[in-house]
């Protein structure tokens, strides 16, 4: 039965009559933690409770897996239940009375969702009868080709749902529509026959192909790819898009590496499906295909809610096909990476081999795993491709190196970074030769310098800037102003004694955790140091102590050294430390909140106005553009107020 529109006041009801603390503790085991309650999250695998509730603002959140939302929130993704089946049973349970829009609403959102169902329900026998199909004589070629050549297990094939289309031309078209009753329109629509060309009747989209189906990340069969099995071009053939399938959207595997990438906190994307099926078997399970199109921001973005380092790996094929694909996929998501909202590493495999070749050779997992770590950040990867193949004693190609490699280094944003990779540039060029890398490096400076102050020459800035509205802050700048917040409030609880116990007041009273790994690991061994040491107002002996934590714990020296001293512009930071710490506290509320702020700005423009969670996301979507737009004045300081701390 249809499920009502339900009415504003009854889904306000519902939220302040619901305690959250209640309704997670029906799912989790929670200890009294401070003001919070503390718990092992119930949407990733975890051995130390990373899972808080609190009471006071009603929210939950993972600092493992970073979920989080209200009490709403936690039943949909609990239970994969809609927003209007949670609100129905939460009304039951708290008894409160239910008010619902028109009727004539629901008979729309019913055949919108009907279609979609039956759509699902189509593809899904499809791919059961691919499969069994496999297993028949006429499968025996696909059967043996998946064993054999790709090495395969059955437990592989039955966990990826691999099959085969037969040869002849209305095989699955007799099946679905003569045999199974389902209307020639929907079939279609699904993307399993085709009209022919004269008008009269339809064909099977895929026939005599190996047949692998493609879920979403729910794990619902929306399409296939497909292999030929008779050298018959195109070789691979993925579904057309359909009302279910959007190529540019969609990843193969997701559904099965979701969980992996939120614990290994990294995503692995090859081309083929595969390499992914490859790399899950040989427990890479953090692998995702791209489907054989260019990779795209929509597809990244998908990724990105399973990572909290968004982290990326692109493991194209290293011969020149794939160096090229790799490049049309930096090119394709180099807005997010310039901005810092992921991290793009790539992974080239020795010998040009792909990833399943790679994996069957003798101890490929073992160098798999290997490359995997020492694999290059993307610049690394790009400059490294300008010198191969290049002579370096040849003036003209130097050039032509130096040319596109400042194009490059032009559009790195942070100047330290920007310093480093200008001085590892020239070094590369210059082999050695130290006034000939002096030389370079001036001269990278300059010509950077100059391409900088062209670009804002084209697209100049207006000289009184009111702060940016929260709809022109692109989240791609979350991780780096999140990375920022923290370091500074850092630094300044080292190098500050006297507001030691303001940052730990503000941080408990706005319910704030670190939210970067590393800097997370410092907080909780500097909890652990005795509250004399670090209240010591006369001797700052906390700095020692964390030198000496940090020389027993190398690995955290690289992020976290840094944090120990001070530059000329550091030094002038810590004489504003009361707008600092605000500016600080306010940017890490901010980011927590943008992220928030997005998933529902995401599901309010992507759900039709009709849809029972629209309301619920479009409220939700207002209210936290008003909270970004106050946190966001938090951030930023008068001139009045920088010259009171300045005098």
């Amino acid at each position: 039965m249809a499920i009502p529109a339900i009415h504003p006041d009854t889904i306000e009801d519902v939220r302040q009559r619901v305690d959250i603390s209640e309704v997670v503790s029906d799912y989790v085991v929670l200890k009294k933690r401070g003001k919070d309650l503390l718990g092992l999250c119930p949407f990733h695998d975890e051995k130390t409770p990373s899972f808080t509730v609190s009471p006071s603002k009603q929210f939950y959140h993972c600092f493992g897996c970073g979920a989080g939302g209200n009490a709403i929130k936690f039943l949909m993704e609990i239970n994969k239940s809609s927003f209007a089946e949670v609100v129905l049973d939460l009304t039951r349970r708290y008894q409160i009375p239910l008010k619902t829009l028109e009727p004539e609403q629901r008979q729309e959102i019913q055949r919108q969702l009907s279609l979609k169902e039956q759509l699902y329900e189509i593809v899904a026998i499809a791919a059961s009868f691919y499969q069994y199909a496999l297993k028949q004589p006429q499968g025996e070629t696909a059967l043996q080709y998946v064993r054999e050549e790709r090495k395969l297990s059955e437990a592989t094939i039955q966990n990826f749902g691999i099959g085969y289309a037969p040869g002849g031309w209305e095989t699955l078209y007799r099946y679905l529509v003569e045999q199974k009753r389902y209307p020639i329109a929907l079939v279609e629509q699904a993307g399993l026959i085709k009209p022919r060309q004269s008008g009269n009747g339809h064909y099977d989209q895929f026939r005599d192909r190996l047949m692998i189906p493609i879920y979403d990340s729910q794990g619902r069969a929306i399409g296939f790819g497909s292999r030929t099995l008779t050298g018959e071009e195109p070789k691979y053939l993925n579904s057309p898009e359909t009302p279910l399938f959007d190529k540019s959207n969609t990843l193969f595997a997701l559904d099965k590496a979701k969980g992996a990438i939120a614990k290994a906190d990294q995503a692995i994307v090859v081309e083929g499906y595969f390499d992914a099926i490859a790399l899950h078997t040989a427990g890479f399970e953090n692998a995702v295909a791209s489907l054989g199109t260019a990779f795209t921001q929509g597809q990244v973005r998908q990724l990105l809610r399973y990572t909290d380092s968004k982290q990326i790996v692109l493991n194209f094929d290293a011969d020149k096909a794939g160096v090229k694909a790799t490049q049309r996929a930096l090119t394709e998501i180099e807005p997010l990476i310039y901005s810092g909202q992921m991290q793009a590493r790539v992974l080239n495999l020795p010998g040009g081999k792909d990833a399943d070749e790679f994996l069957l050779m003798p101890s490929g997992v073992t160098q798999y795993k290997e490359a995997l770590r020492d694999a290059p950040l993307w610049i690394d990867w790009q400059l490294d491709q300008l010198l191969l193949g290049k002579d370096l004693g040849e003036a003209d190609q130097i050039q032509q190196i130096g040319r596109q490699g400042l194009r490059i280094l032009a559009k790195i944003k942070d100047q330290t970074l920007r310093s480093h990779y200008i001085s590892n540039f020239a070094q590369s060029i210059s082999k050695g030769d130290r006034q000939h890398y002096q030389q370079l490096q001036e001269n990278f400076y300059y010509q950077i310098k100059r391409l900088i102050k062209s670009q804002r020459q084209k697209n100049p800035e207006p000289e009184h800037q009111e702060p940016t509205p929260v709809d022109d802050i692109p989240v791609a700048t979350a991780s780096m102003q999140l990375v920022q917040a923290e370091e500074h409030l850092l630094r300044l609880y080292l190098h500050c004694t006297a507001f030691r116990r303001q940052i730990e007041t503000q941080l408990s009273e706005s319910e704030l955790m670190f939210g970067i790994s590393h800097n997370r690991w410092l907080w909780q061994e500097i909890a652990h140091i005795p509250p004399e040491i670090k209240q010591n107002l006369a001797h700052n002996q906390l700095l020692g102590r964390i030198l000496d934590i940090l020389t027993n714990h190398p690995e955290k020296m690289q992020p976290l050294g840094n944090l120990l001293y001070l530059n000329e512009k550091t030094e002038i930071d810590i004489h504003r430390v009361p707008l600092q710490i605000r500016a600080a506290i306010a940017t890490m509320e901010y980011v927590n909140t943008k992220k928030h702020y997005e998933y529902c700005r995401e599901k309010y423009e992507n759900l039709d106005p009709s849809h029972n969670d629209y309301l619920y996301y479009m409220q939700e979507f207002c209210r936290l553009k008003q909270d970004l737009i106050e946190t966001n004045k938090k951030r930023n300081f008068s001139n009045l107020e920088v010259i009171k701390y300045d005098s």
